[in-house]
């Protein structure tokens, strides 16, 4: 292969513009796809992947068995750090607490902090690299703590900023002064354990006894474990360890007798130790008020983009190998001359080999271009920072897919120029083309258009489930609501401050009312649950939500029997009347809900810091109201007074924008160290399928490529068709055919395709649509209306892609062709 190749096929390009418009531009956004879709994916799968060692380090999960739909979270009893730490083949065991992330006061302005408290060794465990100052200094001084580079640019402009002296403040409200001791480097964007700032226990702001409690767990605090295990030893052997050790904490040795039978054997809490690299899979983990605020992935669906990102190239790559074909058709009798002149079968190898990287490498230059100018908004799609997409090594694995692409799209043109017979060709019998090889051509091109229309029915059923699920009533219009969490510690019982604002903010024209709630609906960060029974009846966990005496009037909420907690009648803080939903009332075995007013039910809770059976008497049975998403079945709910709450619901009596401005004022003038962070209702409950609608429209872009590529394949469909019967046209002409009954002969031949695609792909579609809806306990409408709207669409994109050649067909004049 030597340039004068790579020169020929230039000049062949340029004399035929249309062919290669279409065959550079198919491939090039067929490749922008897929290297934006295998980037995301290589960017998931390397979640952690910057910690050393990180294939020996896991994270100690746990689970409470009695607390309802036993949920795994990845936090622990820190009283296990020194059970892990001695158990056989550990090297290391660290951790962090999310107990009070910081808010900075910078030039009079607050800033909220990614921070975290980290335990002795966490540095050396995550392998952090410090840019600048002292990390242990900052982590073990009472009046230090490290930021990222990238923080400090953010608050400060600059990195020069050792020794600067800033205000802190904890959502405690607890404030001081704390001296920046070290610049960390930023850590990696794909992480599950993001911070923009580490302090140490030692630092003043962290109270004498959260101190205590995170080295020793004395009370059972929960905090984040990491455990790296020896290369080799055996993780049962750790496992049980740390099982052991939570079998004898205080926590589960006080758990009621009657609590410990209804298990049935099952131990209080269950230990597992998850892998760090596999955590951004973890999809059983919960949440609660500790929590990091992490985005979670799932393996089926990055398995599935992938999947994506290789179909999209090869219908591009398909695209690229039928228009290939059609010019060497063309180019028989050119062909034919080299072969006569004495070209050997390798020389006329790498002629074709020069031409179709040169395709391939233009297409490629196109498609990483496309993928640069496109990747900030499909980063913005997927809702990750893709900054490290465009590094070296992923343009280094671009250019090598492009080039395997070029070196395998050959092959097919290449077999079909070996078949040409010089006798055959310049004696006017140019069809070299065999029956077998253009059904593989068909069914190609069926592969292509049956992706398309299949990509196009899942995007569309996912969007169509995700907006019925956020437009579903929760049971209550949440339109004029507006929700935010007091900060941490100011109770509505205890604090002042607290009862100044809701106070204040009655009397503000803008806000109709204000309710409490342990959460807002939608939102389960401190979700609990206990025992309930009546009395000779079994037990049941039963989920609680404690709220205001007038929660239910500010949401909007009437009774389905008897009456429901009532500002007028009702005390905060009463602990007798209770409120329960007609699932709760069956699963306590009333007969009826209405069975259930007036009924003695026994709660299991804490009197006195003692857990202990206490008498609540139900006075009414509450709707059914979505506090989680329609993928859970409603379940038993009970309603509890209890004026200790920090989650506050505003009614506005107008807009809901005049209402926040209120909020905002009022909120200044009592909590003026801490950040508002006020939401819609309706946004909170709509943040459940947040994942559904990104998926949605990631598969929607997916869909419109695959469409635009599938128009290129119905082209390169026409173009065949027009190409193989020229001259059945011209007779058919001859004979007294009319230019629309050309224009339906091409038409048949891509519709015959299109039909073929719609049997492979819409059941296939049916079934991927099925399974997806099965997820929910609610099911949107007319879900499967999508597939026949993508078949619509795949035709009325067929339609505009084959209009050229149908026309040129239409417009062949019949002398021309049989002479030609």
């Amino acid at each position: 292969m030597t340039f004068q190749d790579f020169r020929v096929g230039l000049r062949i390009l340029v004399k035929d513009p249309a062919y290669s418009l279409v065959a550079i531009l198919g491939l090039g956004i067929g490749l922008a796809a897929c290297l934006l879709l295998l980037g995301f994916a290589r960017y998931c799968w390397q979640y952690n992947a910057h910690v050393p060692d990180a294939d020996n380090v896991y994270i100690v999960k746990q689970r409470n068995n009695l607390d309802l739909g036993e949920p795994w979270v990845d936090q622990a009893p820190l009283l296990l750090r020194e059970a892990a730490r001695t158990a056989p083949g550990v090297s290391s065991v660290s951790g962090y607490v999310n107990w009070f992330p910081f808010t900075v006061q910078v030039d009079g302005q607050l800033r909220k902090l990614r921070s975290l408290t980290v335990l002795p060794g966490f540095a050396e465990m995550m392998g952090l690299q410090v840019l600048k100052g002292d990390l242990n200094e900052a982590l073990s001084r009472p009046d230090s703590f490290a930021i990222t580079e990238e923080t400090a640019i953010r608050l400060f402009g600059s990195t020069d900023v050792l020794g600067r002296t800033v205000t802190l403040s904890t959502v405690h409200e607890q404030g001081g002064s704390a001296r920046i001791a070290a610049i960390l480097r930023n850590p990696p964007a794909n992480t599950t354990i993001p911070f923009q700032a580490l302090n140490g226990l030692n630092l003043s702001l962290v109270p004498q006894m959260m101190r205590t409690e995170a080295l020793t767990g004395e009370q059972g605090w929960l905090g984040n474990l990491l455990v790296r295990v020896r290369a080799g030893a055996p993780l049962a052997a750790v496992t049980a360890a740390v099982q052991q050790a939570a079998d004898s904490a205080p926590s589960v040795q006080n758990v009621p007798p009657e609590a410990k039978e209804r298990l049935a054997g099952r131990k209080i809490m269950d230990i597992r130790l998850a892998p760090l690299r596999e955590a951004y899979f973890d999809r059983e983990v919960a949440t609660n008020a500790f929590s990091l605020q992490v985005e979670r992935g799932s393996a089926t669906v990055v398995t599935g983009l992938v999947v994506i990102a290789i179909l999209i190239l090869v219908l591009a790559a398909i695209n690229y190998v039928n228009l290939a074909t059609i010019r060497v058709i063309r180019r028989q009798r050119e062909i034919c001359m080299r072969k006569v002149l004495g070209a050997s079968a390798g020389r006329l190898a790498l002629q074709f080999v020069a031409e179709s990287l040169l395709v391939t490498m233009l297409a490629t230059a196109i498609g990483l271009l496309l993928a640069c100018l496109a990747l900030p908004v499909f980063a913005q799609l997927v809702n990750r920072d893709l900054g490290s997409v465009l590094s070296l090594e992923n343009l280094l694995a671009a250019l090598a897919i492009g080039l395997v692409v070029g070196l395998l799209t050959v092959i097919y043109p290449a077999w079909i120029a070996f078949g040409v017979r010089p006798a055959q060709a310049l004696a006017g019998r140019p069809d070299t083309e065999s029956r077998r090889s253009k059904r593989l051509r068909q069914a190609l091109s069926v592969l292509q258009l049956a992706v398309a229309m299949g990509l196009a029915s899942v995007a569309m059923a996912i969007a169509w489930q995700t907006r019925f699920a956020i437009d579903a009533s929760p049971g209550f219009d949440p339109a004029p609501l507006l929700v935010f969490d007091l900060p941490e510690g100011h109770m509505v019982r205890t604090s002042d401050k607290a009862r100044g604002l809701m106070a204040e903010l009655s009397q503000q024209p803008g806000v109709a009312g204000i309710a409490f709630s342990t959460d807002p609906v939608g939102r389960a960060k401190n979700q609990w649950s206990t025992e309930i029974k009546r009395e000779g009846g079994e037990a049941a966990t039963i989920d609680i939500k404690s709220v205001s005496a007038n929660f239910f009037e500010q949401y909007g909420v009437k009774a389905a029997a008897g009456r429901l907690f009532d500002s007028k009648i009702d005390q905060e803080d009463d602990a007798v009347p209770i409120v329960i939903n007609a699932i709760a009332a069956r699963k306590l075995g009333f007969a009826s809900p209405e069975q259930a007013l007036g009924q003695t039910l026994l709660l299991r809770g804490l009197d006195h810091g003692v857990s202990s059976l206490i008498a609540k008497r139900v006075v009414g049975i509450a709707p059914e109201i979505l506090f989680y998403s329609l993928r859970e079945a409603p379940g038993a709910t009970a309603y509890e007074l209890w004026a200790a709450n920090a989650t506050l619901t505003v009614r506005a009596s107008g807009s809901v924008a005049d209402a926040e401005r209120a909020v905002r004022t009022t909120w200044a003038k009592y909590f003026p160290n801490s950040i508002l962070e006020a939401r819609s209702a309706k946004d909170i409950y709509a943040e459940n399928y947040a994942e559904d609608a990104r998926l949605a429209r990631l598969l929607a872009v997916a869909t419109v490529i695959a469409m635009t590529i599938a128009a290129f394949g119905a082209y390169v469909l026409a173009a065949d068709a027009v190409q193989r019967r020229t001259q059945e046209i011209a007779l058919r002409k001859l004979y007294g055919a009319r230019r629309s009954d050309i224009g339906k002969l091409v038409a048949k031949e891509v519709g015959t395709i299109i039909a073929l695609s719609a049997v492979v792909a819409l059941p296939l579609a049916a079934l991927l649509i099925a399974n997806y809806l099965r997820t929910y306990a609610v099911q949107a409408p007319l879900a499967y209306w999508t597939l026949v709207f993508a078949l619509a669409v795949t035709l009325v994109t067929a339609a505009v892609a084959v209009a050229r050649h149908a026309w040129i067909a239409m417009r062949l004049k019949p002398a021309v062709a049989l002479r030609t």
